[in-house]
Formats: structure tokens, C-alpha cells, sequence
């Protein structure tokens, strides 16, 4: 059995927005939320910005209890899941519920609480620390928490493939409901990265920009890192049109991949096996696709392998697709980011608007792509592309259809 996937719910909470809509809202203006950090000590890294959820409250969203039981990361992706069902009117029976997945991504899971504890210990001298520690530092804890909101007993776990993570997550949750193996399915993913021993880790690396994120800028200097969550609800096709939901656009691919080549060093091959599979997978034609929200980080490294991979796809076609990245304005949420990006996709199909790669200063002849420079663009696209290629040389991508 395999049916058609219908997205009926999305739910966000990042930089540029703590809701859906204040999300896209802010992408189609093509405005940036990089900002000077405040979550750790001005001047404590070399580079001072980053894509925040400005003035984030946990008591906002739920009460003292709920909220010390989760850490930053787990918060956000219960926020963006609610706001998902909600947004879908998805009621989730007890029935249903035993039919259902949740399938999440993260690639750090609870640092902040990890951080905080290990510093309590080894920096202050404590002999003992907070005894939520390890649930708040479990990367599961964000599936654990939506799957017990809802009452969802069927498969729930956490996929952790560093910046694929998402990606990989909706992708499973995807296959699940397209072959029949659940009813429906809530997938995305979250985190929250800034604690100043993780920071400082990523400053080693010497991959994060000293000013803001510029993708397939000539004068790109690095990632900008951020943070935030984003969840789907997804539903068979037949299911959402009879019981009249708003249909955001439907899930018609995945594709993955393995470079099998280097930590940190990305292999154009390895993202074009994984665009190819996905599109392969949908039973579409590159020559479809008028739109790739791209991974796009801003290093050096990734944005030319990209366009390599994208020319090895799409061959002369490449010339006329959108590709944009969407990094530029909500930051690289390293596990979350391919569920932002799906977010922004989906969306950029539903209104018809691409949303641009902002920041963007020179063209760099190593990276020949429309590349959508700074505004956003009207554009009635009927299939996209999401990519997410990870350190470790695990690639994945989704493909995506105008409902």
C-alpha cells in the first residue's frame, strides 16, 4: 500500500519568527534575524553574532513544572509541534494515537543543561548536580515530551545526523505514512546550541563568520549559527481532502546518501546521489523542479560542492531553477535546519513567493546559480527540492509538491 502525504500542520519557532506565520513573514521580506549574541558574554568568542529566539520565556509557552523538566531545545520543539496540530485541527483519538509517529531530529540534544551541570561540577566544585540532568539532556527528550502531549503510541524516535538530522526525521516519518506503517505522523526538528562550551568548540573549527551568513556570496566568510524548532503534521492525501484541512503541500520524495569520504569535508557526488535518489523516489524529472532551498551554509567548502552537485543534477535545467538559502536569514540550526527549511519550502510553494538568499554581496563564479539575491520573488512553482548535507558526509533531501 502506498499513499500520497499530505502536510497539514506547521509549527515554528525560530529567529526570524516565533510562529508560523511571523516566520514566513519575515523570509519573504528577506530580513536576517543575525544579531549580536546575549545568551553568553559579550566578547567571549571571537565571532559576536547569531540567529537567537530573541527574548525566549519558557513560562510563556508552558507552566514551571513542564518547563524544568525540558531543556531549551525540547521547549521548542513541543512549542512548534502544538502549534502544528493546532494550525492542522488534527484530533488525535486514543485510537489514532496507537497509529501515529513522532519522529524528531536534533544533533546536540540538551547541551545548554549539559553545559550548565558539567560547569557547576568541574568549574565551581559542586559534588553533585541537578537530578533532571539526564532528561533534560536526552537527545529523545523532544520526541518523549510531544508523543506524551498527544498520547501517541506508535513509533517515536530521534534521528541524529548532525545537520541532516530534520531532514532524515521528516523523511522516515514520510515513508512511514506513505507505505501504510502509521496513520500520521508529527516530524521536524529542534535545538538549542548556545552554551559557551559548545560555542567555543565551533569557534575552533574557524567556520563561523565574523559578520553575518552569506551563501554563494563571492566574499562568504562562514556559517552564523542558530536555533529554533519546526514541526509537520503529515496525513495521507485522501484523509486531509475529506475532512477539508488546509493543505500546505505534499511530501512526494526522500532521498539519502553517505560520502563515505570525510568528517568534515563535503563531496559533491555524495549530494548529487542524494538529490538524484530523492527525485527518483518522487518519479519526477529534474527538468519538474523549479525551486531547491538549498544548504547553503556560507563556507567556502559547501557552497561550491553544492553547486557542483546541483549542475551534476540538473545539467542545463540548473540554469533555470531557484536556489536560495534560506541559512541567511534564521541561521544554521544545525540539527533543525532541514525542518525550518521544509517549513520555508512548503510554504514558498502554498503562497507562491521564493524566499531569497539575503546578505548576498558578489556572485561567485564558482557558484553560477540563481541564487535569488536578496528579495524575494514571485514564482508558481509546482516541485521543490530541501537539501541538508551533513558533517560526516550524510546527505539527505526531500522533495515537494504544490498541493
Amino acid at each position: 500500500m502506498t499513499r500520497r502525504v499530505a502536510v497539514t500542520g506547521i509549527g515554528v519557532i525560530a529567529a526570524p519568527g516565533t510562529t508560523r506565520a511571523a516566520f514566513w513573514e519575515s523570509l519573504q521580506e528577506g530580513r536576517s534575524a543575525i544579531r549580536p549574541m546575549t545568551l553568553v558574554p559579550e566578547g567571549s568568542l571571537r565571532f559576536p553574532n547569531a540567529a537567537e529566539v530573541v527574548d525566549y520565556r519558557a513560562s510563556d509557552y508552558m507552566d514551571e513544572k513542564e518547563a524544568d523538566l525540558l531543556d531549551r531545545f525540547a521547549q521548542f520543539g513541543l512549542i512548534a509541534a502544538r502549534e502544528a496540530v493546532a494550525e492542522s485541527g488534527f484530533v488525535v483519538t486514543p485510537e489514532l494515537g496507537s497509529r501515529m509517529a513522532v519522529v524528531t531530529g536534533t544533533s546536540t540534544g540538551g547541551q545548554t543543561s549539559e553545559d550548565r551541570e558539567f560547569y557547576s561540577l568541574y568549574a565551581k566544585g559542586a559534588s553533585r548536580i541537578h537530578p533532571l540532568t539526564i532528561p533534560r539532556t536526552m537527545a529523545n527528550a523532544g520526541t518523549s515530551c510531544i508523543a506524551r502531549e498527544y498520547g501517541i503510541g506508535g513509533p517515536c524516535y530521534t534521528v541524529s545526523t548532525a545537520c541532516a538530522s530534520a531532514t532524515h526525521a521528516i523523511g522516515q516519518a514520510y515513508w512511514m505514512v506513505r507505505n501504510g506503517v502509521v496513520d500520521a505522523a508529527i516530524a521536524g526538528g529542534s535545538e538549542a546550541p548556545f552554551s559557551m562550551g559548545f560555542l567555543k568548540a565551533w569557534e575552533a573549527m574557524r567556520i563561523i563568520a565574523p559578520d553575518t551568513c552569506r551563501p554563494f556570496s563571492r566574499d562568504r566568510k562562514g556559517l552564523i549559527l542558530g536555533e529554533g524548532a519546526a514541526m509537520l503534521v503529515l496525513e495521507p492525501m485522501e484523509v486531509a481532502q475529506a475532512r477539508g484541512a488546509k493543505i500546505w503541500g505534499e511530501i512526494a520524495g526522500f532521498g539519502m546518501s553517505s560520502d563515505a569520504y570525510h568528517l568534515t569535508q563535503p563531496l559533491a557526488d555524495g549530494a548529487a546521489r542524494a538529490m538524484k535518489s530523492a527525485l527518483q523516489d518522487a518519479g519526477v524529472e529534474p527538468s519538474a523542479v523549479g525551486y531547491i532551498n538549498a544548504h547553503g551554509t556560507g563556507t567556502q567548502a559547501n557552497d561550491v560542492t553544492e553547486a557542483e552537485a546541483i549542475r551534476d543534477v540538473f545539467g542545463a535545467h540548473a540554469d533555470k531553477v531557484a536556489v536560495s538559502s534560506t541559512k541567511s536569514m534564521h541561521g544554521h540550526a544545525l540539527g533543525a535546519a532541514g525542518a525550518l527549511e521544509a517549513a520555508a519550502t512548503l510554504m514558498a510553494l502554498d503562497q507562491g513567493v521564493i524566499p531569497p538568499t539575503a546578505n548576498f554581496t558578489e556572485a561567485d563564479p564558482a557558484c553560477v546559480l540563481d541564487v535569488v539575491p536578496n528579495m524575494a520573488r514571485p514564482g508558481s512553482i509546482e516541485w521543490a527540492l530541501s537539501n541538508s548535507f551533513a558533517f560526516g558526509g550524510l546527505n539527505a533531501v526531500l522533495v515537494f509538491r504544490k498541493n
